[in-house]
């Protein structure tokens, strides 16, 4: 990393001296051409809403100019910077969900190719943040709002460009708090602001469209079938859980008296428990073919009235629409009628 930096800020130096050199000789013939006004209020309005100053749990950002290389790291951070219609010039590659072979998920790779971008550069991190390749992407800002970043990861990645965090609790970002401090970070936060809208409007439509999901208790829980001693379900404060109250399926109350640690994503519970999920009216789980009999096998998890009447919806674990279960704008388009047909399915079974 020091040999790096040191070839790093040689090319700084060499490039700033070849700048002065370029802008002293075009010094003359900028200020003989005359400058379209529309350019020039562009310009100002661009330098007046600069520098910005973001906080978040791990410091405070400040961005000097729009950037104009951004990268992301992490889960999702790159979906929101392409649904603004900037393909980063790199990003983490995905670490679930993806086909055999491939290292993004398809609604990433439909985007890029939009873009224009057949080969994107993508970090192979999924063990661990490769600082160098970040660095060599030379990038404007780093985002990583929904993101589980440490503080000497955050303090190393400073380094190299400023860079986003998540607000307070790792991995506690709500889908539109990703669009939105991402995309305050790019300087879009306008476009960032209209992507939120838009999204929410699909999910409404969508909602509406699939209406027998409406008022359903909802949870999105994770079972482990050889051993179903304890489980775990998502709160509203993941975007699993946001987006089932966001097509209108409520948390159940139960669950929300028990959902009182801001700082978690989810609820443990163990089997014992159970009695806890008796006014859910529908899980959505990851599992296979097998999953819902081996609930319903259980002697505790069998009794619960949800698992026992079969009104559990099966995403297929590790494929790209369970990948999607954590959603985005970007793939929630990609998504969001292959979900709703199998939650609704099991949705007009409820009593």
């Amino acid at each position: 990393m020091n040999s790096m930096k040191k070839n790093k800020r040689w090319l700084a130096v060499g490039t700033a001296l070849l700048t002065l050199t370029l802008a002293a000789c075009a010094t003359s013939e900028e200020d003989a051409a005359p400058k379209d006004s529309s350019t020039e209020v562009a310009e100002n309005e661009a330098s007046e809403n600069y520098p910005i100053t973001i906080p978040h749990a791990l410091g405070e950002t400040v961005i000097e100019q729009k950037p104009e290389r951004v990268a992301t790291i992490a889960w999702a951070n790159h979906d929101i910077a392409l649904a603004l219609g900037v393909a980063p010039v790199g990003f983490s590659a995905a670490n679930y969900g993806v086909e055999e072979g491939k290292t993004i998920l398809p609604w990433t790779e439909e985007k890029l190719k939009e873009l224009g971008v057949d080969s994107p550069n993508v970090y192979q991190d999924t063990d661990g943040l490769d600082f160098e390749a970040i660095a060599d992407s030379n990038p404007d800002v780093i985002l990583a709002a929904y993101s589980g970043l440490t503080q000497e990861e955050y303090d190393t990645l400073t380094q190299i460009a400023p860079v986003i965090a998540y607000q307070e609790t790792p991995w506690v970002t709500s889908w539109r708090d990703q669009v939105k401090f991402n995309s305050m970070a790019m300087g879009m936060e306008a476009e960032g602001e209209q992507l939120i809208a838009d999204t929410e409007k699909l999910i409404q439509d969508k909602a509406n469209e699939y209406s027998d999901i409406q008022g359903k208790k909802a949870a999105f829980a994770m079972f482990t079938v050889t051993d179903l001693s304890k489980f775990y379900v998502y709160t509203p404060a993941d975007p699993r859980g946001e987006f089932l109250v966001d097509l209108g399926m409520p948390y159940p109350e139960s669950l929300q008296t028990l959902a009182t640690d801001e700082e978690s994503f989810y609820l443990e519970l163990s089997a014992e428990h159970a009695d806890a999920l008796a006014d859910v009216e529908l899980f959505i789980a990851y599992g296979d073919d097998s999953t819902l009999a081996a609930l319903q096998a259980d002697p505790i998890l069998g009794q619960v009235p949800a698992i026992k009447a079969g009104n559990v919806a099966i995403i297929e674990d590790n494929t790209p629409l369970a990948a999607a279960g954590n959603p985005n704008p970007l793939s929630i388009e990609y998504t969001i009628d292959d979900y709703l047909t199998i939650v609704s399915d099991v949705a007009k079974n409820v009593k």
